[in-house]
């Protein structure tokens, strides 16, 4: 099988021909129909953060395929299934988090296309119990990024608990900000989109922003503050600069929800102690969301409440497609058919 293989994380990925895997007790083999883009990959492709995978790996943890092969004891998925193999690849089932419904913090995680391989790939292996199905009305090239920058999105406008007609401003349009918008329009939210590119900033008004702020042109917490100020800031732009914007710009009760992740050489984020306090600011770090979060993703797309926004490449062009995304090019999600 053709695959995007991480040898090193100083040179660019390579497409190597690979033996097909064969699923273990517990596991599907899954035949990739699309994967999309994710600037996590990039993140593992690179080594940036703290704790980093080791190569050789396959990264990608938004593919989307069919079932070919059940391993022993599989008696919940069928072949011919179409699933989503998300970044939960795996969760134990029976510590607290998972057993509290935070399944995404187990301490015995498996994260798809980091510490096991993943979607790059005409076929990967999964944990029959994660590998989640996709509903008919969902397509392979929306369900793809649905899988991750859709659950990480509506998991961040869910533990912001935004109320109807609150301002929530959302720090970076593209992958995962152009769902960040319609999700926190959904709850009843009225949007600021926040980017420095103008094509990403007019995607945001298509999809129902209130107002939008260039930051490359204007201060972006005066300019929310003359909207009033926001009440929940989600920030998923990888620069602690941005996330440091996102807090000054908070009315009093404010929520600063973090989700995207900055390299490891960029530097912490400055909190500053008295606005903190004395404004009753909440920071709250939001992952990706549960197996439960991603079913219901799912069904509001089946609905036609949300629309996804992605180009399409051939997997031969990854390195390219890193490269467009690094630069800002991509206005939205990347997805590779294969």
């Amino acid at each position: 099988m053709k695959a995007a293989v991480v040898t090193s994380f100083t040179e660019p990925l390579v497409i190597e021909e690979r033996r097909v895997p064969e699923p273990g007790p517990g596991q599907v083999l899954v035949r990739i129909e699309a994967s999309g883009l994710c600037h996590t990959d990039i993140h593992a492709a690179h080594g940036d953060w703290p704790v980093k995978p080791t190569p050789p790996f396959v990264p990608g943890h938004e593919g989307v395929g069919i079932v070919e092969a059940l391993g022993a004891g599989v008696t919940h998925r069928d072949l011919g299934d179409r699933v989503a193999v998300p970044w939960l690849g795996h969760a134990c089932g029976r510590c607290d988090y998972c057993v509290s419904g935070w399944e995404t913090l187990c301490p015995d995680q498996q994260r798809t296309g980091y510490s096991v391989d993943g979607g790059f790939a005409e076929y990967v292996v999964a944990d029959a119990d994660f590998a989640m199905p996709v509903p008919d009305g969902v397509s392979p090239h929306d369900a793809a990024p649905l899988t991750c920058a859709g659950v990480t999105t509506y998991k961040a406008v869910k533990v912001a608990h935004i109320r109807p007609s609150e301002r929530v401003a959302v720090f970076g349009i593209g992958g995962l900000g152009h769902l960040a918008v319609q999700y926190a329009r959904l709850v009843g939210g009225t949007v600021i989109a926040v980017d420095v590119e103008v094509d990403k900033l007019e995607l945001a008004l298509e999809l129902g922003a209130d107002h939008v702020v260039n930051a490359r042109e204007t201060d972006p917490v005066a300019a929310i503050e003359e909207l009033g100020g926001a009440d929940v800031a989600i920030v998923l732009a990888v620069l602690p600069s941005v996330f440091e914007q996102a807090f000054a710009a908070l009315r009093p009760g404010g929520r600063l929800v973090c989700v995207g992740l900055p390299p490891e050489t960029d530097g912490p984020m400055s909190l500053p102690i008295f606005p903190t306090v004395l404004k009753g600011i909440s920071v709250i770090g939001s992952i990706v969301g549960t197996r439960q979060d991603l079913a219901e993703v799912f069904d509001l797309h089946a609905r036609g409440r949300t629309r996804v926004v992605a180009e399409t490449r051939k997997l031969d062009e990854v390195n390219d497609a890193i490269e467009d995304v690094l630069s800002g090019r991509a206005t939205a999600r990347i997805v590779f058919q294969l």
